[in-house]
């Protein structure tokens, strides 16, 4: 069998195996088409409402490319072994919940991947043992350690597609990357995954465009601000049950409000990850139309706001300009009561990192067969302002 699907990114992506067109016609996968893959961004980009399908399908065809590559440069990978890394790289996001990394403390106190491993176990028990090698590999166990490498890493082919992905549908062009040259300068060496040295330049424009698009997207402040009054509308909800007051709610959110759940809960209660995998962000939108006229003026109050994008304010500061916080208490309290405070100014700390030293170091590979880490190579732009987080602290409040 073969299917074309259509892609504003990459163009047309094939589809040629029968399994990995039964995954993706799998209820499990069509619901990203329902949880949008940058959440609330869409109030400061609205072309930001592509979704996590979009993503899985971008990643999964960066993958077959990448393949490709490899396997023309004499890398051994079996037919059984580029199927599971495919599957690997189209399911590594499926346990992503409503509104993806915005909500995901606040309905479950579980990582998605912790999800998505549970949900790629389901799926390989309804697949008769078929998707074992692909589990293996995005749990890194299996032999063929650079297989992981290109679905999880610094340079892995999932932040080489949300990168492309985003900039496209936000219209940052900041973003924008070279992955068609990155993926062609790939090579294994010793069993890991490296660069070829003509590459560096490419790695170098990538790890930048990643940090620009954090601050400039990712941490914009109206989308945090946003992503913030999100997490106090849950909250409230749960502090107005946790004190008795009935709460109008759809029945498939209700369990979340009701309880906490986390990892020992999903491994005990099998009815936990069937019921997380029947919501999306139209459960989450609803629920906010319906809360907006809740007797609760609190709650109602933040659900019209984010319905109307009638957003606080948001400030970066550092120690310098610190902002006077017990003004902006005294300013605030004037309309709301001071037990409602922590619904309307949410203080916090948010840090991105350009690059990392760790486990899932960028090696690059020089022709005459070294390996270098990447801020180890002469005359690159990584220097150790690049390798330290850079910290942001903000508040988050109404503005009077």
């Amino acid at each position: 069998m073969r299917k074309i699907i259509n892609d504003p990114v990459h163009g047309f992506i094939t589809i040629n195996d029968s399994l990995i067109y039964d995954l993706i016609s799998h209820p499990y996968f069509q619901r990203l088409r329902r949880i949008k893959q940058m959440a609330l961004a869409y109030l400061v980009y609205p072309g930001a409402v592509h979704t996590r399908l979009h993503h899985a399908l971008g990643a999964y065809h960066l993958m077959h490319l990448a393949i490709v590559e490899l396997k023309q440069k004499g890398v051994e990978i079996s037919k059984e072994e580029e199927q599971a890394v495919k599957i690997a790289i189209l399911l590594h996001d499926i346990g992503h919940g409503p509104f993806s990394h915005a909500l995901e403390q606040s309905l479950v106190q579980i990582h998605h991947e912790e999800i998505s491993w549970m949900v790629m176990h389901k799926l390989n028990a309804t697949f008769e043992g078929k998707l074992s090698t692909a589990i293996e590999i995005f749990t890194n166990t299996y032999p063929k350690k650079f297989l992981h490498q290109l679905l999880s890493g610094q340079l892995d082919l999932d932040r080489l597609d949300y990168l492309a992905r985003d900039s496209f549908f936000t219209g940052v062009s900041e973003g924008v990357v070279g992955y068609d040259r990155i993926i062609k300068m790939l090579a294994v060496h010793n069993d890991e995954l490296v660069v070829e040295e003509k590459g560096i330049h490419s790695i170098e424009k990538f790890l930048i465009s990643r940090r620009l698009m954090y601050w400039q997207v990712y941490l914009h402040k109206t989308v945090l601000c946003a992503e913030l009054m999100m997490n106090s509308i849950l909250q409230r909800v749960k502090d107005l049950f946790e004190i008795g007051i009935p709460i109008n709610s759809l029945q498939s959110i209700q369990r979340f409000i009701e309880n906490k759940y986390d990892k020992e809960s999903f491994h005990q209660d099998a009815t936990c990850l069937e019921d997380f995998l029947q919501l999306d962000d139209y459960d989450i939108t609803m629920a906010i139309k319906i809360w907006s006229k809740h007797e609760d003026t609190i709650l109602a109050d933040l659900c019209e706001r984010i319905l109307n994008r009638k957003l606080f304010k948001l400030k970066y500061y550092n120690q310098e300009n610190e902002p006077t916080l017990e003004e902006l208490k005294i300013q605030i309290q004037q309309h709301i009561k001071p037990e409602h405070l922590k619904y309307y100014l949410i203080e916090g700390v948010t840090s991105n990192k350009t690059y990392s030293l760790g486990d899932e170091n960028i090696k690059i590979l020089f022709k005459n067969n070294e390996v270098k880490e990447l801020s180890k190579v002469d005359n690159t732009l990584l220097h150790d302002g690049l390798l330290v987080p850079t910290k942001k602290h903000y508040i988050c409040y109404l503005s009077i």
